[in-house]
C-alpha cells in the first residue's frame, strides 16, 4: 500500500538529496502560504505535487480576469463565479493530490489572525504583494522560531531568500520598514515567467529545509531581472545589531493594531475597510438591494452603487470599495451604505 502511495513521487525520490526518507519527511510536514495570487499559486502547486503532507494557505481576495495571465491555478469559471482565491485554489489542488491535506482559508492576514494560521506549521512561505504583510510574517516567524521563505516579483524582477530564526538575519536586516519602492504588479506590471522563477526558488529552499538537507541551504538573498538577465546574490552576514526583530526581540509588526483599518490597495482603485465585525451576507443583500445592483455568492456580496463605485463584502467583516483609491471617498461611501 505504501509503495503505491509513493509511486507518484518515484521520479522525485530518485533525486538523491530527497530519496525515500526525504519523501516520508515531506509527508509529515505542514506549511503555510500567505497569499494565493501569482507566487502563492505556483508555490501551492509545487508543494502539493511534491507531497508535503499539509498545505495551508490564506488569502483575502477573489479571482478577477486580470489574474489569469499569471495565477496558474485559476480559470475563467472562477472569475465568472467570483470565487475567493483560497476556495478556487483548494478546489484545484484537491484534484491534484488526494493524499495531501489542502486547506484554503479566506481571511486577511493580520495581527489578529497570524498566530492561528501559523499554528503547527513547519515553515511560512511568502506569496503576498505588500511589505506590510511581509514584515508581519517576518516578525511572527522570528518570535515563534519558524523559518520564513521570502519572495517578491514585479515587472521582470524577482527576489527570494530564506530566513531562519537563530541561524540567519531576518528580512528587516535587508529592507527597512518604509524603504520599499512602492512599485507593484498593479502599477508597473509583471510578466509570468519571473513569478514562476521566484516561486520555484522559494519552493526549492523550502524543500531543502523540510527534508533536512542543511548542507545545501542557500545562505543569501537573491535578486535578478529575467528580461535583462541580471543576477546578484547578497551573502548573509550577522544580523544587524540594531534590528528590532532578530537582535532586539521587539517584533514591531506584532505591536501594530490592524484590527480596524482602511487601506488603499495601490494601483487597483480599491480601498479595503476592516471594521472588525463579521458581516451577514444574506442580511446585507436584503438591505442593499433597494439602492444597489446586488450579486451574492456563498463567499461574498457585490453591490454596484449608483455613484459608480462598487462594494464587495466578505463574511469576515472586510469590505472592498472599488472604483477609488481615495480613502476619504471610500469612507464616505462605506458610512453611507454600511455605517460606521
Amino acid at each position: 500500500m505504501e509503495n503505491r502511495k509513493f509511486e507518484r513521487y518515484s521520479r522525485q525520490m530518485l533525486f538523491a538529496p530527497i530519496g525515500s526518507e526525504g519523501q516520508k519527511k515531506l509527508a509529515s510536514k505542514k506549511v503555510l502560504i500567505v497569499g494565493m495570487g501569482a507566487l502563492g499559486t505556483v508555490l501551492a502547486n509545487h508543494f502539493v505535487r511534491a507531497g508535503v503532507g499539509h498545505v495551508r494557505f490564506a488569502d483575502r481576495d477573489y479571482v478577477e480576469q486580470s489574474n489569469l495571465q499569471r495565477q496558474m491555478l485559476f480559470d475563467e469559471s472562477d472569475v465568472s463565479e467570483s470565487l475567493p482565491k483560497a476556495v478556487a485554489a483548494e478546489n484545484k489542488l484537491r484534484k491534484i493530490n488526494s493524499d495531501v491535506i489542502v486547506e484554503g482559508v479566506v481571511t486577511d492576514v493580520t495581527t489578529a489572525t497570524i498566530d492561528e494560521l501559523m499554528s503547527g506549521v513547519d515553515l511560512v512561505v511568502d506569496g503576498t504583494d505588500n511589505f506590510q504583510t511581509r514584515f508581519l510574517m517576518n516578525d511572527a516567524c522570528f518570535k515563534a522560531g519558524i523559518p520564513f521563505v521570502y519572495g517578491g516579483a514585479v515587472s521582470s524582477r524577482g527576489m527570494s531568500g530564506m530566513f531562519i530564526p537563530g541561524k540567519t538575519p531576518c528580512l528587516r536586516c535587508f529592507i527597512n520598514h518604509g524603504d520599499t519602492s512602492g512599485q507593484t504588479c498593479d502599477t508597473i506590471g509583471v510578466i509570468a515567467p519571473v513569478v514562476d522563477i521566484v516561486a520555484s526558488f522559494q519552493a526549492i529552499e523550502a524543500l531543502k529545509y523540510l527534508v533536512g538537507d542543511q548542507r545545501a541551504e542557500r545562505k543569501s538573498l537573491l535578486t535578478f531581472d529575467v528580461w535583462n538577465y541580471h543576477m546578484f546574490e547578497m551573502k548573509y552576514k550577522k544580523s544587524k545589531e540594531s534590528c528590532p526583530t532578530c537582535s532586539l526581540g521587539e517584533y514591531p509588526a506584532l505591536e501594530e493594531d490592524d484590527s480596524d483599518t482602511m487601506t488603499s490597495l495601490c494601483g487597483r482603485e480599491t480601498v479595503q475597510i476592516q471594521m472588525g465585525q463579521p458581516l451577514e451576507l444574506d442580511e446585507w443583500a436584503e438591505k442593499l438591494k433597494g439602492v444597489a445592483t446586488v450579486q451574492k455568492t456563498p463567499f461574498l456580496l457585490r453591490a454596484e452603487l449608483p455613484e459608480g463605485e462598487r462594494l464587495v463584502l466578505f463574511p469576515d467583516g472586510r469590505t472592498l470599495v472599488q472604483g477609488t483609491e481615495d480613502v476619504t471617498r471610500a469612507k464616505t461611501l462605506y458610512a453611507r451604505y454600511i455605517g460606521l
